[in-house]
């Protein structure tokens, strides 16, 4: 057995993700390894395992034992059994060198396994170099540890298993610049979804702000590499330039500028930035608005992605409806042009300033006029084929407190919702539809708690003045989301609002069957999850301004 101390600070489980990140050095999108925990039910028999996701697949056996202590970061790790103890740490984007007792299952003309004693290194074979079997692993480790080992220290969080696990999947999360990406990028896990996609990226960087504000800046310069001639900014962007152009995402790219700037203020940014955010909206209006200048989401065929323009696929509003106004869609568009106008006045662009906020008045309005049912007393999407409400009381209906849309009455209505164990005052509040209404299924946006709309809504309701409610949502969230961490190790997509089921037991688009596709189960190591847990978990201020009236 190797002598080590072991800082057990992490929780062995399934689904954490392990590479390379681009705050180090030189990454690759296409044949970087990425590896992943496995430890299901299944695989118990067969103990520890560490599988190779990509480029290629290779299974690492860690002996027949349980793990009984480990410190296992996104592309570190030491840890031990009762029949040995193991270290290893990427040297770089393409090799893992491991120290201890190792069993390899499988083999790939991608990937060269060399061993030599208790030494193993992983390497993709196209830039394979067998001399680093030999490198100073005490090395690689400091090098790997100092930029989430800084942080953690200087925000005092080292004792905070949670946040030292968030710290360090951010960095997971990190490429360095690539194709048409001009600077260090972030996906939402690097496997299986890899690419940069826009309204992740605004919520990776609300996070990373914390830690590292230039960085938070790439993470949305990054997204505008990808942003197309006429301003529209595509749902995801790979540094080859695929896109799925036909397709956006939520507007929330000014939030998170919004938020950097107010951390770690940087003007020449700011100014360069401001065009390309405008822009962007623009494109929105120009292609998404209705006669009545409300947005309207793409929706498509796809019984299980009605909507992946929304970012909630699968939710049953989109169930019948082909075009309808989106109450999600009118609320975020209004808050990116509040924010524009705010972030103008800074630079004292007067102009464009006025010309912002009359477009977020003019949004609010309508909001407020078309999409509330006042027999309900709550915000829902408009079928303009059906001319009819939607049905389904969704979590998107509380969003117009984040715009400042929602008159005080309507708040009113809105916050007792909130307070509502039938409706979306569950054991974990905010379910993504209401917990009575008949669609709901604990099925990804068809029932579950995302963290997400935990956080927006939150924010909507410190601008009306319930920084109580705001509290209450940010805090049960942050306790849910430990306490599946420090049962199963990992940060999960969404959560159950009744708070009993397992998040890798929720079904995903259907199905709850991850041995055919990683796409129907809950995501493990989830980019924004983390992000967002920390950001909550850090934040001393408000990060809107109350709500006023004219």
């Amino acid at each position: 057995m190797i002598p080590m101390k072991i800082n057990p600070i992490s929780i062995w489980g399934h689904g954490q993700l392990l590479c390379f990140s681009g705050v180090d050095g030189p990454t690759s999108y296409h044949d970087g390894l990425c590896l992943r925990t496995i430890a299901t039910a299944d695989s118990q028999a067969d103990g520890p395992q560490i599988r190779v996701m990509l480029p290629a697949t290779l299974t690492l056996h860690f002996g027949s034992q349980p793990i009984s202590a480990c410190d296992l970061a996104s592309d570190h790790f030491a840890m031990e059994s009762a029949e040995g103890s193991w270290r290893g740490a990427f040297l770089d984007a393409w090799h893992l060198l491991i120290e201890g007792p190792l069993r390899i299952e499988g083999s790939d003309p991608r990937l060269k396994v060399r061993q030599e004693g208790e030494r193993t290194l992983i390497a993709v074979s196209e830039h394979s170099r067998a001399g680093k079997i030999t490198a100073d692993l005490d090395a690689a480790i400091a090098a790997r540890r100092l930029w989430a080992d800084s942080h953690i220290k200087r925000l005092g969080i080292d004792h905070l298993p949670t946040a030292v696990k968030a710290v360090r999947q951010m960095k997971g999360q990190v490429y360095a610049p690539e194709g048409i990406f001009q600077r260090r990028w972030t996906t939402p896990d690097r496997w299986p979804h890899r690419g940069c996609w826009l309204w992740d990226s605004a919520f990776h960087a609300l996070g990373l702000r914390h830690c590292d504000p230039a960085l938070a800046r790439d993470a949305i310069a990054a997204v505008f590499d990808g942003q197309q001639p006429d301003g529209m900014v595509p749902i995801r962007v790979n540094p080859g330039g695929t896109t799925s152009a036909q397709y956006t995402q939520p507007p929330t790219l000014a939030l998170a500028v919004w938020g950097i700037h107010s951390m770690a203020p940087d003007p020449a940014w700011l100014r360069g930035l401001l065009p390309r955010l405008e822009a962007y909206l623009v494109w929105d209006e120009r292609n998404r608005l209705s006669d009545h200048g409300l947005p309207c989401w793409a929706i498509e065929a796809n019984p299980n992605c009605r909507s992946g323009e929304s970012g909630l696929d699968n939710a049953s509003r989109f169930d019948t409806a082909t075009r309808m106004e989106a109450v999600d869609f009118a609320s975020f568009l209004a808050l990116e042009w509040e924010l524009l106008g705010k972030m103008h006045e800074q630079l004292d662009n007067a102009d464009a300033a006025s010309r912002a906020h009359e477009r977020c008045q003019s949004i609010n309005t309508g909001i407020q006029q078309r999409l509330w049912d006042d027999s309900r007393g709550f915000f829902y999407d408009w079928d303009v084929e059906g001319q009819a409400f939607c049905p389904v009381a969704a979590v998107t209906g509380f969003l117009p407190l984040i715009c400042g849309a929602a008159s005080p009455q309507q708040a009113q209505q809105l916050f007792s919702q909130l307070e509502n164990p039938d409706t979306f005052g569950t054991t974990l509040p905010l379910p993504s539809v209401a917990r009575n209404d008949p669609s709901y299924t604990p099925d990804m946006w068809r029932g579950p708690v995302w963290v997400n709309m935990v956080y927006l809504v939150a924010l909507g309701c410190e601008r009306y003045g319930r920084a109580d409610l705001a509290l209450r949502l940010r805090s049960g969230m942050k306790a849910e989301i430990e306490r599946w961490q420090h049962r199963c190790g990992t940060f999960f997509e969404y959560y159950d609002p009744d708070g009993s089921t397992p998040p890798d037991q929720l079904k995903r688009k259907g199905k709850l069957a991850p041995e055919t596709s990683p796409y129907n189960q809950c995501f493990h190591d989830y980019g924004w999850t983390a992000t967002l847990y920390f950001d909550m978990l850090l934040s001393r201020e408000a990060l809107l301004p109350p709500v006023t009236r004219s």
